[in-house]
């Protein structure tokens, strides 16, 4: 009876958290939608964009990213300039990108050397590379993007026209997702529904509530705007700032616009289970604003959510279960036994929590595009989102292990 209880517990949490992604997924702005209708317009007209990636130790993906970049718009240099910061990486990302820049010839593209950070303040992560482009970027919007991001064709104007239609200061967007190695199979698409539903789309687009919300692979800000916030000065020293800027943003009476954007970018975030567990670990407790509640909440709703049915079958097997029943349908047995109506109960119950695990990856893909692919182990990857949701809490809290691409990371409480 305590396993059909559970079950049913699984049910209940898998119909309403599969209510809540149908909702944020049906609410999500599309930039689709509305840019068939829009156009940059003349050269003269449109607003000069300055496209910025900070890169550490990005070898394997800055070559790539600028030249889909480049490729994505016949902006000229009047109106666009990309400019990749090298944040002191200890790979050839400097040296592929200075290559790279004579090798085109393109004079959209610039290629820094970041300088070193400053001795009398701490810097987290690319706030201090983003904010040395921005001293010498002259565009009217600026674009932040991640090195394992891949731009669309037009999405710049895409993007630039939405935000001018739509009155918006900073647009962001959750990107399509690519998955490649089999840990981010298991992982990227339970994590990307779980931020679907944790940041509903209506709710961080409303200006009247504190929900806010935005993802460091694609920003799009007024210049107007992010200097008025401060800039990434003002948050050098927060490690999620990407969503703490989002805030800002609200707080000061601006205005923030989440889309789906799969039109505009594609992102690959971790290419193995080691880069995904550390860059998870180091992001997700922060961005819950170190909420132990909220993390041990999270690591709940996805242990029972995910692998909850699956454990209830194995438990079934393991005691002999299935067998007896197996026995009854061969009409060996009188069907005497009070156990089988529980036990054919909890199988249905487990079976249908189990096919809304395919429910849940196939709403996702409305926004990711990512496919079902090995939705069926969705138990494993559950579990091991619930694992990061309460590493990230630990290692935050003690600094043990915790670090992004090999860097210490400063312990919040020091």
């Amino acid at each position: 009876m305590i396993l059909l209880t559970l079950l049913i517990f699984s049910l209940i949490v898998s119909r309403a958290y599969t209510k809540n992604l149908r909702r944020s997924v049906k609410n999500a702005p599309r930039t689709d939608r509305i840019s068939a209708r829009l156009s940059p317009g003349p050269a003269a007209q449109f607003p000069k964009v300055s496209v910025i990636v900070p890169a550490y130790n990005e070898a394997e993906n800055i070559r790539d990213c600028a030249i889909a970049i480049l490729e994505s718009t016949p902006l000229s240099a009047d109106n666009l300039e990309v400019l990749i910061v090298d944040d002191r990486s200890t790979d050839d990302t400097l040296a592929i990108g200075q290559t790279l820049q004579q090798h085109l010839n393109d004079p959209r593209l610039k290629i820094l050397a970041g300088q070193p950070r400053p001795a009398n303040q701490y810097w987290a992560g690319k706030n201090w590379a983003c904010a040395q482009a921005v001293q010498i970027a002259t565009g009217d919007f600026l674009l932040f993007i991640d090195a394992d991001v891949r731009l669309k064709p037009g999405a710049i104007e895409t993007a630039i026209a939405t935000a001018e239609t739509e009155k918006i200061d900073l647009l962001t967007c959750m990107p399509a997702l690519v998955c490649e190695c089999f840990a981010e199979w298991l992982v990227q698409p339970i994590m990307f529904n779980h931020l679907a539903v944790c940041y509903d789309f209506t709710a961080v687009n409303d200006p009247t509530t504190d929900s806010a919300f935005a993802g460091g692979p694609f920003m799009l800000f007024r210049r107007s705007a992010y200097e008025k916030i401060g800039g990434h000065e003002a948050v050098a020293s927060v490690i999620v700032e990407d969503v703490e800027l989002a805030r800002r943003i609200k707080r000061a009476g601006l205005k923030l616009g989440l889309y789906a954007g799969s039109n505009l970018a594609s992102v690959r975030m971790y290419r193995s289970w080691n880069a995904l567990w550390e860059g998870w670990t180091k992001n997700l407790y922060l961005g819950a604003n170190r909420s132990w509640g909220l993390m041990v909440y999270m690591a709940a709703i996805m242990l029972f959510l995910y692998p909850m049915p699956w454990l209830a079958l194995a438990i079934l097997l393991v005691n002999g279960d299935f067998a007896e029943i197996l026995t009854i349908t061969n009409y060996q047995l009188p069907i005497t036994n009070y156990h089988l109506p529980i036990t054919w109960l909890t199988i249905c119950l487990s079976l249908i929590v189990i096919l809304q695990h395919y429910n849940l990856r196939r709403l996702g893909a409305e926004i990711s595009d990512c496919p079902t692919k090995y939705w069926w182990l969705g138990g494993v990857g559950g579990a091991l989102v619930a694992a990061i949701a309460i590493a990230s809490a630990i290692k935050t809290e003690t600094g043990w292990g915790w670090t992004w691409r090999g860097r210490a990371l400063q312990n919040p409480n020091t």
